[in-house]
């Protein structure tokens, strides 16, 4: 059956789908080289306080809660390929718009009340482009791949999430590299948004060339296609055993596709899942990257350069999460991870306490960075694609997006007031979470490994 699988057209699929985690984390990492200039330009300009910074660095996350709270929504209505495209060209919008939100209403280069709302309304569109492409990519990637790949494959849109950080990494590095902070604040960090503009309009237009889902085709009656994509992917006696089992759950569950049809424990899970993803704290450390290495002595080109050490090391344990998650599984990395964000978060804040600051921060750092992006980074949304049964994946995916980018607003907007209070506790904060991620998962987290989509619902069924 394995040897009759389509690979080459499997992969192809998913690099497509994958383009949306490269532009998710394009779009969200592309503020981390502008921020300082948003605050000289804007903040600063208008004389705001620390709130209104952190605000604007997180306003496109106001987007990404309202982007995954109705993908659940558009990928019922339009299906999972017409939502991707949706957010291609909300990405193309935002990344114009971010750079040049002047043009028409605004006198350009002068700072006024009116330009912040206009930059932050430009944020919130990318930010919903990229809430749909977080929930819906690994939805889609779920949905078209073999189950002993399954984890793999979803796995390569963290990577690609990775990947379009530390893209993005190195294009703010490349704009400001031998430039003048003057320039910068003027001129180079319009240069940063509006570069969004080329992988958006790609993606956007390699969806064309690809198909819906088998199991969203299936849901709405049109077997012939699904069996179809299904053969094209699986060959024709796999694909028609496919048909068959996502025909009997569809019809199982016709009559009761309420949230809680499989009980409230999955959907408490999914919600944790994602709250716990960013209470540790990762999205602090990738927004202020540049910030958190001047802190530490860093001039400003050193610094940014420092952030693509970073993202080379986020990209390089994103790998060692895409070779063992279908072998070890989801639950020993996860913890594992757990243990070691724990290990570098508690580190840094013990070394923030006693004013300690140089190259053992940074190694803690990449200690707590690391472990994230083998574990916590690609799994959860490997188990926030696959734990939802194929009735409520929708509805289910959108609640625990949304909750997932609430929760990541809260940690972002909070992180410029916290220091101010304290680092060395801000940090301590970060580790305790870590702590009680582990825990959560030990107790509560199924084993999804080498399951098909349909097999889950029977493990849902008994947790």
């Amino acid at each position: 059956m394995k040897k009759q699988q389509n690979l080459g057209y499997i992969m192809l699929l998913t690099l497509v789908a994958t383009l949306g985690g490269l532009l998710f984390g394009y779009d969200t990492a592309v503020i981390s080289g502008a921020e300082k200039s948003i605050q000289a330009f804007l903040i600063d300009g208008l004389n705001l306080s620390s709130f209104a910074h952190g605000a604007t660095v997180s306003s496109a996350l106001i987007g990404c809660i309202i982007g995954g709270a109705i993908s659940g929504l558009l990928a019922s209505r339009l299906g999972r390929k017409k939502s991707l495209i949706v957010a291609a060209v909300l990405f193309f919008i935002s990344a114009l718009g971010s750079g040049k939100p002047e043009t028409l209403f605004f006198e350009p280069g002068k700072a006024t009340m009116g330009l912040l709302y206009m930059f932050n309304f430009y944020r919130i569109i990318g930010g919903i482009g990229v809430g749909l492409a977080s929930a819906i990519s690994p939805m889609y990637i779920s949905e078209i791949a073999p189950a002993h790949i399954r984890g793999r494959l979803i796995s390569f849109n963290q990577f690609a999430i990775i990947f379009g950080m530390l893209v993005v990494y190195f294009v703010n590095w490349s704009i400001a590299k031998g430039q003048t902070i003057e320039w910068i604040n003027e001129t180079g960090w319009r240069y940063m948004f509006l570069s969004e503009a080329i992988p958006a309009g790609l993606f956007g237009i390699l969806l064309l060339f690809v198909p819906e889902t088998p199991r969203y085709l299936a849901m709405q009656g049109q077997n012939d296609k699904a069996l179809s994509i299904l053969e094209r992917i699986n060959g024709l006696d796999a694909a028609k055993s496919i048909l068959n089992d996502i025909k009997e759950t569809v019809q199982k569950t016709v009559s009761s596709s309420s949230i809680f049809a499989y009980g409230k424990k999955v959907i408490i899970i999914g919600i944790l899942l994602s709250v716990f993803q960013q209470f540790v704290g990762i999205n602090v450390a990738l927004y202020y990257a540049p910030r958190i290495f001047e802190s530490m002595g860093a001039a400003k080109d050193a610094s940014m350069l420092q952030t693509i050490v970073m993202g080379l090391v986020n990209v390089i344990f994103t790998v060692v999460a895409i070779a063992t998650v279908d072998k070890w599984g989801r639950k020993p990395l996860l913890i594992t991870g757990s243990i070691g964000m724990a290990i570098g978060m508690i580190a840094i804040g013990m070394l923030s306490f006693f004013e300690v600051i140089g190259i053992s921060t940074l190694v803690f750092i990449i200690v707590y960075t690391a472990s994230f992006m083998m574990s916590w980074g690609p799994i959860c949304w490997v188990l926030i694609g696959e734990i939802f049964p194929n009735k409520i994946r929708g509805k289910a995916i959108a609640i625990a997006v949304a909750t997932q980018w609430a929760a990541n607003y809260f940690i972002s907007s909070t992180y410029p007031a916290m220091m101010e209070f304290s680092g060395g506790m801000t940090y301590m904060f970060y580790g305790v979470m870590s702590i009680l991620s582990a825990i959560f998962v030990w107790k509560m987290i199924p084993e999804t490994k080498g399951k098909s989509l349909e097999e889950m619902e029977e493990v849902i069924e008994n947790l």
